[in-house]
């Protein structure tokens, strides 16, 4: 970025929006630009006291625009608005609020929307710009399938995965951001908007049909694009010929009608070379039979970088047990600007168990762990959570301390691991004999499902093997 004109929305530094102040811009694009802001004020109290000292400001606007390019706008950062206060999970960029700009006197800026994100420190763009094959290439991609498989599980496909979309905090931890074209499956499929980024679109998308509802996307788009990623990153090149996008795009068009052959380079890693090849084959229907799901993809993956296996994702809880509930709950989160704490659940359990709440913990069985206590369906055992985390794990830690172990101090069970959670945390370690850290790993997970409530839980079992549901952890 050269200068003001350069940014889809320019924002003078020193600007305020609630409680944060504007800084210095991160990033720009066709429909938004994303500046570092600090929080003003008093810090540590009132509303703000869970807020970060600094976040990330993303500007979707809504000025000086005609009315189909505002209706378009109006939809794309409906989107992503929607995604990030529906989801939490680790490898997803965090929103911490949604502002709105009320501002006459500058009428570019007057309605725009303000998505309040975790800061990352930079991209994998701006990370291959500087080293075209970084050594840590493998240990990154193996966060990057993590982070789609957690979005596909959840049941919404990102539909513009690419380095710009992948962000890195300080460490190195990955998290997928950007999710303007991110749609939610319904059932094999999902609608999006007919555009993405051509390098890393699947070849059936390149000239889609489209309808009053969008492009018809499914997961396997985001199985091909993590393909091709995974090319550039290992090798610095993409994996179809072609000097320019268009030429690529050509090349990728031959290829999936059999005139053109997948030539991987050869400084591919030869652990990488099928996983490649099976993310790129040339239809959806041939890449679904070698790959699928990104629960299958991220073994292999995680294998080829020798990343340790990630944690288990939470069981999903069936829809009927919750849609009104989360009706509810994005009413709220477009009314408010809050952010529910849930993965989108649809798995079907018995349907005579009764369901495991927040209130009511119910005892359930994993296969190699053994019983224990779930509230929720979230039966990580082994997922570390600690202060400054968010996400589902959260929430099911605060519920099982509040609700089976009576310790009220937790705080809200709001899905963030602000300092009451992280007393109360300590607090249980200490009763349990556990070394009091306020970290959340294996063994206070084992104790936390262990422990039985002071008072009567719910004994539904949330296995097949009902038989054993009235037994205690």
């Amino acid at each position: 970025m050269t200068g003001p004109s350069s940014y889809a929305v320019p924002v003078p530094k020193g600007y305020r929006v609630g409680p944060w102040e504007v800084r210095e811009p991160l990033a720009s694009g066709a429909f938004s630009t994303v500046y570092a802001a600090r929080l003003t004020g008093e810090q540590g109290t009132g509303q703000n006291a869970e807020l970060p000292g600094r976040a990330a400001l993303k500007f979707l606007p809504t000025g000086t625009r005609t009315p189909r390019q505002l209706r378009h706008l109006r939809e794309l950062a409906e989107r992503e608005v929607e995604l990030l206060g529906r989801l939490r999970a680790p490898r997803l960029i965090r929103m911490y609020d949604t502002l709105t700009v009320d501002d006459p006197g500058h009428p570019e800026l007057d309605g725009a929307t303000v998505l309040v994100l975790e800061q990352a420190e930079g991209s994998l763009d701006a990370v291959l710009e500087r080293d075209p094959k970084p050594e840590s290439g493998p240990a990154l991609l193996a966060q990057i399938c993590e982070g789609l498989h957690q979005l596909h599980h959840a049941g919404w496909v990102h539909g513009d995965l690419k380095p710009a979309n992948v962000l890195l905090l300080e460490g190195g931890s990955v998290r997928l951001a950007d999710f303007n074209m991110a749609a939610e499956l319904e059932g094999t499929h999902a609608y999006a908007p007919a555009f993405a980024t051509p390098d890393y679109t699947a070849p059936e998308l390149l000239w889609p049909e489209v309808d009053e509802r969008g492009t018809r996307i499914r997961p396997s788009a985001d199985v091909w694009a993590f393909g091709v990623l995974a090319h550039v990153t290992l090798t610095g090149l993409f994996p179809l010929p072609g000097g320019s996008t268009q030429a690529r795009t050509d090349a990728a068009t031959r290829y999936a009608r059999g005139t053109e052959e997948l030539r991987l380079s050869p400084e591919l890693p030869e652990a990488w070379r099928e996983i490649v090849r099976d993310c790129l084959a040339p239809t959806h229907a041939e890449r679904v039979a070698r790959i699928p799901d990104t629960g299958a993809l991220l073994r292999r993956v995680e294998e080829a970088a020798g990343a340790s296996r990630s944690a288990r994702l939470p069981r999903l809880r069936p829809r009927r047990w919750r849609r009104q509930v989360l009706v509810a709950a994005v009413v709220a989160t477009a009314v408010l600007g809050g952010t529910a704490v849930t993965y989108v659940l649809r798995d079907d359990p018995p349907a005579a168990a009764a369901p495991p709440s927040c209130e009511k913990p119910a005892v359930y069985e994993d296969e190699t762990h053994g019983r224990g206590y779930t509230a929720g369906w979230n039966n990580t055992w082994d997922f570390t959570i600690k202060r400054g985390d968010g996400g589902s794990q959260v929430r099911e830690a605060q519920c099982l301390l509040r609700y089976l172990h009576g310790i009220t101090e937790v705080g809200e069970v709001d899905g963030d691991f602000g300092p009451l959670t992280h007393g109360a945390v300590v607090a249980f370690q200490k009763r349990a004999g556990l070394d009091a850290d306020g970290i959340v790993g294996p063994k206070t997970w084992q104790a936390l499902r262990k422990g039985r409530a002071p008072g009567p839980v719910n004994q539904g079992h949330a296995t097949p093997r009902s038989a054993s549901a009235a037994r205690s952890a």
